[in-house]
């Protein structure tokens, strides 16, 4: 099947204005970078990995290692992003945001402090500073074989020194590789939004790792789409999660991120899902405004600037908007995969056509 690559290519139509990629990338300094890993079955080894590892970098450019700010919320809790408890604490962490599968987020974490120690080696060597890598994963057991542990170090540090910015492929790759969203193939999307405040204008943008929903729920633009498309259901139950990932240059502070990254909720829910009981739900918002030195070099009196709270209801609109996009961007670039387990099912990439079909006839 020649499928298009996104959603807007088909003709599904958004609200808001997207930046150039309508990526994450279109906040300035953010880089996103994959390691797909993909083999056939090895006799003794594992069934088949299909799997990956997600990089997102808030100042890929930048030679120091700054605090970003940031909030975190959760919808359904069935699932993991480490570095939480950090966050909630004190609304800020340092480095990459990693994306993964549920049993390689030891792994990911793991080499993620290595490349973070080699990258920036002398503050390291000089302080006694420490790193909690921000790790979240989603479940991809079906169509991988999970219980191999298939990610590596290597693929860690692929993905870390291979992002960049500009256009972000999106389906299966990365931590999307094996991943199922409303029983079709998911996998990874990315959408942004401009949004204009007190005569400046800022970007939001942000990374969907879609493992979620079932067909039942699923709808598009309110036409419930899923009670229409009912062909190669995979299991009639929510058997994973999604983890979305919100940026922005706005100059926003933790108790603003935490508000924004709630309304991941929100976002998930327009295209159906209802936060089942087995799906992890977790959002982290973050802002790349108000660079400032690492703590353990931060000076004693510390200045920010702060967009003020009433203009807060632009972002959250941003959000909701991405969000409904990214995952559909996820489902639209997603191509059919062979599972692991049931052996031999094929779990199907969603029909375009008959997507906008239905939408259009709705």
């Amino acid at each position: 099947m020649n499928q298009p690559s996104r959603a807007r290519d088909i003709g599904l139509n958004f609200s808001g204005t997207p930046g150039p990629h309508n990526a994450i990338t279109d906040v300035p300094g953010i880089t996103i970078g994959y390691s797909t890993i993909l083999e056939d079955p090895i006799e003794g080894v594992h069934k088949g990995l299909c799997t990956g590892v997600t990089a997102i970098i808030p100042r890929g450019g930048s030679g120091s290692i700054q605090p970003v700010w940031a909030g975190i919320d959760s919808f359904n809790g069935n699932g993991e992003f480490t570095g939480s408890h950090l966050i909630r604490d004190l609304g800020w962490f340092l480095g990459p945001v990693m994306i993964t599968n549920s049993h390689g987020v030891g792994m990911t974490s793991h080499a993620t402090v290595g490349w973070m120690v080699e990258r920036y080696k002398d503050t390291f060597t000089e302080d006694h500073m420490w790193c909690l890598p921000v790790v979240g994963e989603t479940y991809d057991g079906v169509l991988n074989d999970i219980n191999a542990r298939g990610v590596q170090e290597h693929h860690v540090v692929e993905a870390l020194n291979t992002a960049t910015d500009g256009p972000v492929v999106e389906g299966n790759v990365g931590g999307g590789a094996g991943m199922i969203a409303y029983e079709f193939k998911g996998g990874t999307g990315t959408a942004s939004r401009k949004v204009t405040v007190a005569g400046s204008e800022y970007t939001l943008g942000v990374v969907v790792q879609a493992n979620h929903g079932t067909r039942d729920w699923f709808e598009v633009s309110g036409v419930p789409v899923g009670q229409h498309m009912r062909d190669d259901m995979v299991f009639g139950h929510e058997q994973g999660s999604i983890i979305i990932v919100i940026a922005t240059d706005a100059p926003l502070i933790p108790h603003q991120l935490n508000r924004l990254a709630r309304r991941g909720s929100i976002g998930i829910g327009r295209n159906g899902s209802k936060g089942g009981h087995n799906s992890g739900d977790i959002f982290l918002a973050f802002s790349t405004a108000n660079g400032h030195d690492n703590p353990w070099r931060a000076p004693d009196l510390m200045k920010l600037e702060i967009l003020n709270d009433v203009h807060l209801d632009l972002f959250y609109e941003a959000a909701v908007q991405s969000i409904e996009e990214a995952i559909l961007n996820a489902m639209i670039a997603a191509e059919d995969r062979v599972a692991v387990k049931p052996a031999g099912k094929v779990v199907k990439a969603i029909d375009p056509a008959k997507l906008l079909e239905v939408v259009k006839g709705g």
